[in-house]
């Protein structure tokens, strides 16, 4: 039903091409030449997790996930985001045939999204808050980039394919996964998860602090509370993402549930996340793998802000691949 357009451009990221081609090849480069003993991209890291705010806070730590994708196979990229617009229950797809960014369009594969609708009952994204999601325009700059660098001319990109996954519970999650299955197990296929991890702050209806340096018991703080005199805001957001990052790497979709029960850890791609692990699982158990294919390896975490205050706030972003 047409192209959707860059919505968030010239004020998440900046719209002009040119401009915006010097910041991604900035953050871009200031990723090392190698991750875990292995050069860039890293061969069949074909799954990322990478974070969606604006590129002044989130950019730095999604070029790594984006400089260790790897592209070279791909046919075609799944982009899986939370709906910060309107409440979703199950998930949906998209609706628009292309979604413009600055440096050009990039076409969806409407095929796969008919296929993956029909098995997963997905429904359709309401094109209106389409326009208004940004956790999958934010990625959509540096998809086409990868894909330029890979790939060179525009009729040689492979299309994409959009889906917000809503608030599903375990077993939800566990069923969209297993939908996600067939296209996980092609090599043919790339999934860009968006994701920011943590947010704190009374704006996030989000306080906890974990006063003796266990993420296991938190109390929770309000605005007007005074300063902790024990170790700073801040330290609990460490230890309550590094609980999360643990579980993520943990490959179990279960731990990864449990965690975030125990926590309320604000992971605003929970789903997306949960979803993905609960396909990455049932592959590993399908072909007996004992290794660490098909589980993420996190290589990047910042924050916004340091907290220190109550008044303060901060939102976490992660980097991190698996290797298929």
């Amino acid at each position: 039903m047409g192209t959707r357009p860059p919505a968030k451009a010239g004020a998440w990221y900046v719209g002009d091409p040119a401009d915006l081609e010097e910041e991604l090849d900035g953050y871009l480069a200031d990723v090392p030449e190698t991750i875990n003993g292995s050069s860039l991209p890293i061969p069949g890291a074909r799954v990322i997790i990478a974070p969606h705010a604006g590129f002044a806070y989130s950019g730095p730590c999604a070029a790594w996930a984006y400089r260790c994708l790897d592209l070279s196979k791909a046919k075609r990229v799944f982009l899986l985001g939370p709906s910060h617009t309107y409440y979703l229950v199950g998930c949906a797809v998209t609706t628009f045939d292309k979604y413009k960014t600055p440096f050009g369009d990039l076409t969806v594969d409407r095929d796969t999204i008919q296929r993956v609708k029909e098995a997963g009952r997905f429904d359709d994204i309401p094109p209106r808050k389409d326009v208004s999601e940004h956790s999958l325009e934010m990625h959509t700059p540096y998809i086409y980039k990868r894909m330029k660098q890979t790939f060179g001319a525009p009729d040689r990109f492979p299309p994409i394919v959009p889906v917000l996954i809503g608030d599903n519970g375990r077993a939800q999650e566990k069923e969209v996964g297993r939908v996600l299955v067939p296209y996980l197990k092609d090599p043919e296929n790339v999934f860009v998860i968006s994701s920011d991890f943590c947010h704190w702050g009374s704006n996030f209806s989000y306080m906890v602090y974990a006063p003796e340096g266990d993420w296991r018991h938190l109390k929770h703080l309000r605005g007007n509370h005074p300063t902790p005199a024990g170790p700073p805001i801040h330290e609990t957001i460490r230890l309550i993402d590094e609980a999360a990052l643990d579980a993520v790497q943990s490959g179990s979709h279960d731990e990864f549930v449990g965690n975030l029960a125990v926590t309320g850890n604000t992971v605003c791609g929970r789903h997306p996340i949960g979803v993905t692990m609960a396909a990455l699982e049932h592959i590993r158990q399908e072909t007996g793998a004992t290794g660490e294919e098909g589980k993420f390896k996190v290589i990047q975490y910042q924050r916004s802000n340091l907290v220190k205050t109550p008044l303060d706030m901060s939102v976490s972003y992660v980097s991190a691949y698996a290797v298929l």
